[in-house]
């Protein structure tokens, strides 16, 4: 039985993770990490734990809690980990960070688009991107797990075919995204009161989102030569969701069975990534509280365009589930334990 602790227990990528856990009959969870309860009963944050978690909130002194624990979810803001994690640590326990600390290679790329000052630059070139599609083998044999971002995985997943082939120009792609308000968090902010969200969709981050490079780095890979891109994330009244739709120049005429066949030689075998049928366009609800991503294309002959769409649950695939995932291969478990979870309808 995998022993976890989750650091930042009580926000919602947290609670999703206390939620999938609960159900995980290879893990239990050790203790509650939450900065903001320590102390509180875990069920009078999330009441709809009531009868089902008895715990209460700890605190986060990662050191002394690594020792009770295989390993640490820190579902935790920015820099956080950053300024704690230590070789003693990572030593005794994995970790799994659902934050950006660890997922940009070039700590002056992270330094500039977060922000802050990295506390702990030693431990990036050991840390393996959690994209468990694509560095699954990698991530087998991990101490230090950088879970991807939400935009960056259903971006990545929805694109990677068609920029790993060369069928897409990559010079040219554009990225635009929608996802609901959990994705921001559950702290309280005046752009996510009710009234500021209910009946109003609105564009954030306009050419300067932090995601940005985290996707232009995962792309460039597959490209095998940096990538710049144009990212564009919108805010949208509802709790749950992303809708990827991005845009690139073909670099040769393809039909829609030809763009198909090529998603279906990466994606046949992935459990997770479903790949739709010809015409149908990838919705949120058809993913939502599970780890499925789907995804599709269409070829626009009339401007010579790819067009490559993908729809997830931002708080499963996009953090807890697939830091789940990431587990299961980790301490290594069937990948889709704890992760058979129907999309729910409506």
């Amino acid at each position: 039985m995998i022993k976890a602790g989750i650091i930042g227990a009580t926000g919602y990528a947290g609670g999703e993770l206390v939620r999938l856990l609960m159900g995980h009959k290879e893990a239990e969870i050790k203790w509650y990490g939450s900065r903001s309860y320590i102390d509180k009963k875990y069920a009078d944050v999330y009441r709809n734990m009531f009868e089902i978690v008895e715990d209460v909130c700890r605190d986060d002194n990662l050191e002394k809690l690594a020792e009770e624990v295989d390993v640490i979810f820190t579902a935790t803001p920015q820099g956080f980990l950053a300024s704690l994690l230590s070789e003693k640590i990572l030593s005794q326990a994995r970790v799994i960070d659902l934050s950006a600390d660890y997922r940009i290679k070039d700590v002056a790329v992270y330094e500039k688009w977060y922000g802050i000052e990295h506390k702990s630059p030693q431990f990036i070139k050991e840390a393996v991107y959690g994209l468990c599609e694509i560095n699954r083998e990698q991530i087998k044999g991990a101490r230090l797990l950088a879970n991807p971002g939400c935009y960056p995985t259903c971006s990545t997943l929805s694109v990677y075919p068609a920029v790993k082939e060369g069928l897409i120009d990559p010079a040219t792609l554009i990225i635009d995204a929608k996802s609901g308000t959990s994705g921001a968090g559950r702290g309280a902010k005046v752009d996510n009161l009710y009234c500021e969200v209910n009946e109003n969709i609105k564009a954030y981050g306009v050419a300067n989102h932090r995601h940005t490079p985290e996707i232009e780095e995962q792309l460039g890979y597959a490209a095998g030569q940096p990538v710049t891109l144009n990212f564009t994330p919108h805010l949208v009244p509802m709790n749950r969701g992303i809708l990827i739709t991005a845009y690139a120049s073909l670099k040769k005429d393809v039909t829609y069975a030809e763009a198909k066949s090529l998603y279906q030689k990466y994606y046949e075998k992935e459990k997770f990534v479903r790949v739709l049928d010809e015409g149908v366009c990838p919705q949120t609800k058809w993913v939502e509280g599970s780890n499925y991503v789907d995804v599709n294309v269409v070829v626009d002959a009339r401007t010579n365009r790819l067009i490559m769409m993908g729809a997830m649950d931002n708080l499963v695939k996009g953090a807890a589930g697939q830091a789940v995932q990431n587990m299961n291969l980790m301490f290594g478990l069937p990948e889709s334990m704890g992760l058979e979870l129907a999309p729910m309808f409506p």
